[in-house]
């Protein structure tokens, strides 16, 4: 065999190896948030589909999340209900920005 039958095999091969089938992935995100982690991940010299294949490459390593994502517990959530109550009806929980002072002073000591 001559080496020029010997590179077109082993280029052959190894584009077998190397070649992967890609499949495209639409995602929906809000623009702002695109735009910013656009961004963000340009600053750190990936792309957006950079950071999506690597997403999925951890999830199929490591047969996980790769972020820790909790239920909240029923404290936390009683805090989440509390918080969407203010901000529906627009107005603060303390009347005062002393009570607000008075309040952590209070929990801090416990």
């Amino acid at each position: 065999m001559i080496a020029s039958q010997m590179r077109y095999i082993m280029s052959a091969n190894w584009e077998h190896i190397f070649m992967a089938h890609t499949s495209m992935l639409h995602v929906r995100v809000d623009d702002e948030v695109k735009a910013q982690a656009s961004a963000a991940l340009e600053a750190m010299g990936l792309s957006v589909s950079d950071a999506v294949r690597i997403l999925l490459k951890r999830v199929v390593n490591d047969q996980a999340f790769p972020l820790e994502l909790k239920v909240p517990n029923a404290e936390t959530r009683e805090a989440i209900a509390e918080s969407r109550a203010l901000m529906t009806a627009r107005r603060a929980r303390f009347q005062t920005a002393q009570v607000l002072f008075d309040d952590l002073e209070k929990t801090a000591s416990r």
